[in-house]
């Protein structure tokens, strides 16, 4: 920043602003106030003495940069007074003041230049001000003098307290550690000015906490000052320290903290046993495993430095029966039985125990072994114990053809305790299935109960108990593994049904088939089978067997040119034989199928050809056969057909005669004849002479024609007087017509006469070959002989229930 010279200027302060700037600037190299021309010490010592009135025709004026106004002072106070050389006291000269802080902190009296200070000022939120400074003319407001820039320092004073930072403060240390070790560092700040006086000077001390530690005054830094501190004696401290400014002196302000310091666990003690002597009892019937009991040792360290490793020393034999291992939880030795126990053999047992620590720190084995010892002594508790078998387990073995009682072996057992009781056997048949064997229950004989098979089972396991006669409670068991040897009792077969087959065009000594063999039986050298074809009186021409002398066999042609035309299978038979004493054999019958192979040599698996193959039969064979299959189903589809359309038919005919509605009158005036020819006489349709049978389907049809023949009565006019409805009687004789046709029961007509509304009375007279009339008449004589003229037509009813024809 530089200086700026302001010509023409005239600058009055009050007397406390320039004590004080040239207090401060009397130590800092071009101060304030300063003379390029060495002016300055004359003007300075002027204004010391007193007010001084400058004269305005100097030919250089003040050259001035900053005024000082101490921090929290009373306001309003003149801190300075500004005046222009050209400013005469007529008041025409008017003071202007900008920058930071005009109006709010600092205030210039437009006429006189007073600078004055508005409100209290704090160093901690503003530390000095630039302002500037104008002269201006009232009447022309033209300025009379530049505009000049100076700076208001806020000078500092001691009001505010140090305040610890980053707190709290936790620290640890390992016990035992050297004097002046470091523990923490507390660090304090202070918001005054650290470059005027001892506002922000600080010195820490310590208020709680010694004679274990002190602190550096001016660093903060804690350290021990006692040696040997123990964890184990004390685990924490609380150091308070004090930090205060002003260097400590009085009048100066002052805050505390809190720092917590823990000692950290060093192995500097060794486990020790809290007592000399542990006596433990234990029953002869432990199993192993069983915690016997359990030892303390105690070690005042904590986690890592704590952990022990026990062990047991002394006699070989008694520190084998027992073992003692580490509980990684409650670091307790836990004594545990390692072998069975036996009251009658030994009753006590004293050993050694020792605890050593695992992690050992050198610097202190001077003070501590780190080991420590104590006896044990465990006394063996007798108890009833039930019987011991001589064996753990028992093993034998027997042939599968060994008859029933035959002795397999014997298990024995004894009563441990002083006084021998009597022992009985048994089996346990919740875990005997089979049933094979038997026990004696005096001796313990197994004895074999039913025959035996190797191939069902050639193991058996069974459990005997052992009871005391006295005690039956208590009992013990051992199992028993019997292995049942192998006889050569079952006959040698192919290891599969073989389905070999021979290409057609197959050469002499071609291999057509690959055979094996499987024996259930277990022969203790393993199986030898022998192939061989059956012995006929002649040789078979057409195949051989060739032993491959290791239980496999092939199939070979002895011919060539096999044809499916001259024979499409034979059958093979071939000897299967073992080589136990006595050798079994077996006699299987292959089937060797023609086949017509494919080119690589494979017959078709698929296909017509390969489904004839299976059968037996030639292509051409079964081929014939599903065409024949096929034509029946075909044929028995169009039959169903077409009786389904004559059904649709005739159910039409009938709908259609339902809706024709005749008169009931009309009955008597219709005839139907149904003549083949030769028959000139007509019945009474009525009564008629001769009961007739005719077939079922005929009687079931013709109900059906009485229904059409009510309904066409229905439409029919009531007077036979009137003449025929064309359109009625043309519908008649065509319904008529097309029934005759789709029946197939019904004789073939020469002619179809229907005769309805006929007569001499009726319009177009009467259509018969009879005379007819309209009146009544006496009855009609009914004809003599009646089957004279029916004897044509019965053959075609006869047959069936007797029922009136007309």
């Amino acid at each position: 920043m530089q200086w700026k010279e302001m010509h023409g200027w005239t600058v009055k302060m009050s007397m406390p602003s320039v004590l004080a700037m040239v207090a401060v600037f009397s130590m800092i190299p071009g101060g304030v106030l300063s003379d390029t021309r060495g002016t300055q010490g004359l003007e300075a010592q002027q204004i010391a003495q007193g007010p001084t009135h400058l004269h305005r025709r100097l030919k250089r004026g003040w050259i001035w940069k900053q005024l000082f106004v101490p921090e929290e002072d009373p306001t309003p106070r003149v801190i300075g007074q500004l005046k222009s050389d050209y400013d005469r006291g007529e008041f025409s000269i008017k003071y202007i003041l900008s920058g930071d802080g005009a109006g709010d902190a600092f205030e210039i009296d437009e006429y006189s230049g007073e600078i004055r200070t508005l409100k209290k000022l704090d160093r901690e939120e503003k530390a000095f001000y630039v302002l500037q400074a104008q002269a201006i003319n009232r009447r022309s407001n033209e300025p009379v003098e530049p505009q000049s820039e100076f700076i208001i320092t806020v000078q500092d004073i001691n009001d505010n307290v140090p305040q610890f930072q980053n707190e709290p403060y936790v620290s640890s240390i390992p016990e035992m550690c050297l004097i002046g070790t470091t523990v923490a560092q507390v660090t304090a700040t202070d918001a005054d000015d650290p470059m005027f006086g001892n506002n922000a000077k600080l010195i820490y001390s310590v208020l709680q906490g010694e004679p274990y530690f002190s602190v550096e005054p001016k660093t903060g830094i804690i350290v021990t000052s006692w040696p040997n501190m123990d964890r184990e004696a004390r685990e924490q401290y609380l150091v308070v320290v004090q930090v205060k400014d002003m260097l400590g002196l009085s009048g100066g302000y002052s805050s505390s903290t809190t720092v917590t310091v823990s000692l950290t666990d060093v192995n500097d003690n060794g486990p020790t046993f809290q007592h000399h002597l542990y006596t433990f009892a234990v029953p002869e019937n432990a199993a192993e495993g069983t915690t016997v009991g359990r030892v303390m040792a105690y070690d005042g360290d904590s986690g890592i430095n704590a952990k022990m490793t026990y062990s047991l020393e002394d006699d070989l034999e008694e520190s084998s029966t027992f073992i003692i291992k580490t509980d990684p939880v409650t670091q307790e030795g836990l004594i545990l039985l390692a072998k069975p126990l036996d009251y009658e053999t030994k009753r006590r047992f004293v050993m050694a125990a020792e605890a050593v620590n695992d992690h050992v720190d050198t610097r202190f084995l001077d003070l501590e072994e780190f080991r420590d010892r104590t006896t044990l002594k465990i006394i063996v508790e007798d108890v009833d114990e039930p019987p011991v078998f001589l064996s753990e387990v028992y093993e034998w073995k027997v042939p599968e053809n060994a008859a029933v009682g035959t002795v397999v072996g014997s298990v024995s057992a004894r009563d441990t305790d002083t006084v021998n009781n009597p022992i009985r056997y048994s089996i346990d048949k919740r875990r005997d299935n089979t049933k094979a064997f038997k026990i004696d229950p005096n001796n313990g004989t197994i004895i074999v109960a039913k025959a035996l098979d190797r191939e069902t089972a050639n193991w058996h396991n069974i459990t005997v108990e052992a009871k005391e006669t006295t005690q039956s409670h208590l009992s013990s068991s051992v199992v028993v593994f019997i292995k049942v040897l192998d006889i050569n009792d079952n006959v040698p077969r192919l290891a599969r049904d073989y389905q070999p087959y021979i290409c057609e065009g197959t050469q002499a000594g071609e291999l057509i088939q690959l055979l094996s063999a499987v024996d259930p039986d277990d022969p203790v050298e393993g199986h030898h089978f022998y192939f061989s074809m059956v012995r006929e009186k002649h040789i078979n021409p057409n195949f051989t067997i060739r032993d491959n002398q290791d239980n496999t066999a092939g199939i070979v042609a002895r011919r060539s040119s096999f044809t499916r035309k001259d024979r499409t299978q034979y059958l093979l038979p071939v000897v299967v034989t073992d080589s136990g004493s006595p050798a079994l054999s077996s006699t299987n019958t292959l089937t060797i199928s023609v086949c017509s192979c494919q080119p690589a040599g494979h017959c078709p698996t698929g296909g017509v050809e390969a489904l004839a193959l299976s059968m037996g039969v030639s292509l051409q064979t079964l081929l014939g056969i599903v065409v024949c299959f096929i034509t029946l189903i075909v044929l028995s589809i169009l039959m169903l057909v077409v009786r389904r359309h004559r059904r649709k038919q005739q159910e039409k005919l009938e709908v259609e005669g339902k809706e024709l509605e005749l008169p009931e009158t009309v009955s008597q005036k219709v005839l139907y004849y149904g003549e083949t020819g030769g028959v000139g006489a007509d019945l009474n349709f009525c009564q008629p002479a001769v009961p007739l049978r005719r077939h079922p389907r005929r009687r079931e049809r013709r109900l059906r024609r009485e229904d059409v023949r009510a309904s066409i009565r229905m439409s029919l006019r009531e007077s036979h007087l009137i003449g025929p409805d064309d359109d009625v009687f043309r519908q008649f004789i065509l319904d008529r017509l097309t029934e005759a046709d789709l029946d197939p029961y019904v004789p073939p007509f020469d002619c179809l006469r229907t005769y309805a509304y006929e007569g001499s009375g009726s319009p177009t007279g009467s259509l018969s070959s009879l005379d007819s009339s309209t009146t009544e008449l006496e009855p009609e004589q009914p004809v003599s002989n009646p089957r004279t003229y029916t004897v044509r037509l019965t053959p075609w009813y006869w047959g069936g229930e007797e029922d009136t024809i007309f």
